[in-house]
């Protein structure tokens, strides 16, 4: 009858979604089994994958010397770098799950905590939703956040390609995306495995940089532990399905792995507040690691090494649906303007300082450039000049 009440159990009808709810939802707020599942589907597509052949192993240990030897001479430092680790995209994707646990976690939290509240519980159809939305919650953001790790998997070439410090040190490599990526645009091979050492290098350096690698990183996780989540975004998203003649299992899944589900309506105060701060440290941080691997590929490859950053930089700037959900969920903006503007900041000091006063990011505790600093590089140089 059309006045019976809302059950209890919103899946009372619908056994067979209760039973898959219950299971994907005892591990904490984020369901970590349904991450690794999706991360390892979407980066190996299912197909089998085999280990990275020793010989190439060989093979990028002694073209990282040559690089860390010129990322040394850019930088001014004696950097001391890891051999690298070579892995599959499966392995890329499972190690970087890992690695960024704590800021997914941290998601997680803040979403179910704002989601435990209903604005209505007197509406029972809010109630249902409001615990569709509690129950499926870990399933969902587990499933969503494994499927984009996964598809990063597929090409990036290190840890280097989003400028997130981890807290391991390493330098780590995905070969058959760096090979895969030269013989897409025509280019020699060991030039193309040169760069990505350099950009992999520079990046090892910089992100280990205290006082930069701290500041940056405690903003991504505020901006992070900073979403309001909007349980009627799933309400409406849920209503909105079009179960007729279709597979409702299949509709579901659109539903639950659509990052809109899950952010589409979660952005606070907090994190617009964010915004700047985090654009400065981040467009600081690409415009310098650019600047080092086009000054260390220009030495070791010569003439292409243009070329090799305008493919990389296409690449980069071509936004995918998962590039857009790692930019809405870790505030990491990496478009044309932003790149632009980090490689303004490091030219605007360099024509005022000279190479050498690009030393004083890495050297000068405190250094990192504000967001006036980054658009006045002459404000940035007399604060940490004292002149």
């Amino acid at each position: 009858m059309a006045d019976d009440p809302m059950p209890e159990d919103p899946f009372s009808a619908l056994p067979m979604f209760g039973d898959l709810a219950k299971a994907l939802s005892g591990q904490g707020p984020l369901n970590w089994d349904a991450a690794r599942q999706f991360a390892q589907l979407s980066a190996t597509g299912q197909r089998p994958e085999h280990n990275v052949d020793p010989v190439l192993r060989t093979t990028f240990a002694d073209l990282a010397r040559i690089a860390a030897m010129h990322v040394n001479d850019v930088t001014g430092l004696d950097h001391e770098f890891p051999e690298p680790v070579l892995m599959t995209r499966g392995q890329w994707a499972q190690s970087t799950l890992d690695a960024y646990r704590p800021l997914f976690t941290e998601l997680a939290t803040s979403l179910g905590a704002a989601g435990d509240h209903p604005d209505d519980d007197s509406d029972p159809m809010a109630k249902m939703m409001a615990g569709i939305s509690k129950m499926m919650a870990p399933a969902m953001l587990g499933m969503t956040v494994g499927s984009m790790v996964g598809t990063l998997a597929q090409r990036v070439f290190g840890l280097h390609d989003l400028p997130i410090p981890r807290e391991r040190s390493e330098v780590v490599l995905v070969p058959d995306n760096i090979d895969a990526f030269a013989a897409a645009w025509s280019i020699t091979t060991d030039e193309m495995r040169l760069w990505v050492l350099a950009h992999e290098l520079a990046g090892h350096v910089i992100l280990g940089v205290p006082h930069l690698r701290d500041p940056l990183t405690d903003l991504i996780r505020r901006h992070v532990g900073a979403f309001r989540a909007d349980p009627g975004a799933v309400a409406d998203k849920l209503a909105g399905l079009e179960m007729g003649g279709g597979d409702p299992l299949e509709s579901l899944q659109q539903a639950f792995g659509d990052p809109e589900l899950l952010l589409g309506a979660v952005r606070s105060a907090d994190q617009l507040e964010l915004e700047p701060e985090l654009d400065a440290a981040v467009a600081t941080v690409v415009g310098y690691t650019d600047w080092v691997v086009d000054a260390v590929a220009v030495r070791v490859i010569g003439g292409d090494a243009l070329t090799i950053a305008e493919a990389v930089r296409r690449q980069r700037v071509e936004a995918s649906p998962d590039d857009l959900f790692v930019e809405r969920l870790l505030g990491i903006r990496l478009g044309d303007d932003q790149v632009r503007r980090g490689k303004q900041f490091v030219q605007g000091v360099v024509d005022r300082a000279g190479e050498h006063g690009l030393e004083l990011l890495l050297t000068t505790p405190g250094s990192l450039p504000t967001a006036n600093e980054v658009d006045a590089p002459g404000l940035w140089l007399a604060r940490v000049t004292g002149h």
